[in-house]
């Protein structure tokens, strides 16, 4: 708790300044609002001064009796109005000056959003740290990767990693521009066109941490306080859809009787089936699937409660059902990350995959284009013909025998390029090399391809984001909570009044 100095007078009032202990839920907003709202009015003069002294020490009253155990915290304002009236009387109702539960209630949905929006920015940023260090800790690591479930090509384990990183940092870049956009207070709007009362909207923004008033006071309580949500449940979803695949990528291996990736044995990491005693089941990832499913599921669910109503239903608005899909959100992106950990990579028997298939097989149509200016269709079924004899005569690219290419080679040629020269032009040493999958990943010329110093360059690029987002997090948390301490400083001053 902080701790803070008072006089003899305010000694009892210490429980308002406690609220950095408590949770910021509807009743913890609702009662910053009416702080910021008794302080700007008496000051502004729209509340006589004895009247505003009163009235905040009601408000210290009703804090003082929410935040003890099993203390009354209403979520509405119809509800948090009579405890004030109980403590101050019918006049407490004077605070009510221009303000509406609309823009209330639209002012604490967006402050609780956007504090679980700051969460959310930091599981991520968590999760992609420990993605980094598992791609630095693999970028000599070749193993195959996949297009439409069937093995492709070879590429470092890094650079595949990146690729996912890559995809995580366009939802850190979602959820930058989405709390731009956000971070607007709806005080002052009242009901649809705002108020007779000449407010400072600004200065309330400021009290509660906001960047400023939300422009249109129309906008403030029927579109913007749907919208927050509906982009809340899009990032969610593209968070949680990036997870799944993820996840499905590493459970095909389980498939496999010999993986080359496998969750590390033991803990609540995999359990042994009940029946087959070989089974190691990946229980780990199976809870993380289910929980993309839940996250994924819950934001249609938002979707569909903002389709189809007039403007400013309450529908797509509830807090409960908002913040539990943003903290949905963050469990699992820390289910995520203790799936990451719990990675064990096998570079041989990776290795060893690759070098039983054909995913090397293009760089054979490749070299014959570059080196030899044989056109790619012609080169690619030449490649096509070797792998269709190699499988039917169980061969792998290691001991294929280098008279079939030269057969294969001239038969192609023949067929569909007679023009060219039938004879082979890849040594049996070059065509061993091409098939080479390290040396294929190594060859790489792509700029934010899988070569050494494509990698160096992607995994520090990573690195400096990471930071970047970390601070982001660190100072909207640190303007938050410095906003609110200057009002309850403030309000501290208001209340010592004599």
């Amino acid at each position: 708790m902080k701790k803070w100095i008072l006089g003899a007078a305010t000694a009892a009032l210490l429980p308002i300044f406690a609220q950095a202990d408590q949770p910021r839920d509807e009743f913890f907003w609702l009662s910053e609002i009416n702080k910021a709202s008794c302080i700007i009015n008496t000051e502004e003069g729209l509340l006589e001064k004895t009247m505003g002294e009163r009235i905040a020490k009601g408000i210290s009253a009703v804090i003082t009796n929410g935040n003890k155990e099993n203390g009354p915290r209403p979520k509405q304002v119809i509800k948090y109005e009579p405890y004030l009236i109980k403590e101050v009387g019918m006049d407490a109702t004077m605070l009510h000056i221009g303000r509406s539960s609309q823009d209330m209630h639209a002012t604490y949905r967006t402050a609780i959003i956007r504090d679980n929006t700051l969460k959310l920015s930091e599981t991520l940023t968590n999760a992609m740290e420990v993605l980094n260090t598992l791609a630095k800790n693999n970028q000599a690591t070749i193993v195959p990767n996949y297009t439409n479930g069937v093995a492709a090509q070879p590429n470092s384990y890094a650079h595949y990693l990146m690729g996912y990183q890559a995809a995580f940092s366009r939802d850190l870049e979602k959820i930058r521009n989405f709390y731009q956009r956000l971070n607007y207070c709806a005080m002052g709007t009242t009901v649809l066109n705002g108020t007779s009362w000449p407010l400072d909207r600004q200065r309330m923004a400021d009290y509660l941490g906001f960047a400023g008033p939300v422009p249109n006071a129309y906008d403030a309580g029927q579109m913007k306080s749907v919208d927050e949500p509906v982009e809340l449940a899009a990032i969610a979803t593209s968070i949680a859809l990036h997870v799944g695949t993820f996840i499905q990528d590493v459970s095909v291996q389980y498939a496999q009787p010999r993986p080359w990736i496998l969750l590390q044995e033991g803990g609540d990491n995999t359990y042994v089936s009940s029946a087959m005693p070989q089974k190691r089941n990946p229980g780990l990832m199976i809870n993380t699937r289910a929980a993309a499913s839940d996250v994924i599921g819950q934001a249609q669910t938002v979707i569909l409660k903002a389709h189809n109503i007039p403007p400013g239903m309450s529908d797509p608005k509830s807090v409960s059902a908002n913040a539990k899909l943003a903290n949905d959100t963050s469990a699992l992106l820390k289910q995520f990350t203790r799936v990451i950990k719990a990675l064990r990579v096998n570079p041989e028997r990776a290795l060893e995959e690759l070098n039983s298939d054909w995913t090397a097989s293009q760089e054979v149509a490749d070299v014959l284009m570059r080196e030899y200016k044989l056109p790619f269709r012609v080169g690619h079924h030449v490649a096509s013909h070797i792998v269709t004899y190699a499988r039917n005569n169980n061969l792998s690219p290691t001991n294929f025998p280098y008279e079939e290419v030269k057969k294969i080679y001239a038969e192609v040629i023949k067929s569909e390029y007679p023009q060219g020269n039938p004879v082979c032009p890849m040594s049996e040493q070059e065509f061993r090399n091409t098939l080479n999958p390290t040396a294929i990943v190594a060859n790489r010329k792509t700029e934010g391809g899988p070569q050494s110093a494509e990698l160096t360059k992607a995994l520090s690029a990573a690195d400096a984001a990471i930071a970047e987002q970390r601070e982001w997090t660190k100072q909207n948390r640190r303007h938050i909570d410095q906003s609110l301490a200057k009002l309850d400083a403030d309000f501290q001053k208001l209340i010592e009044q004599k």
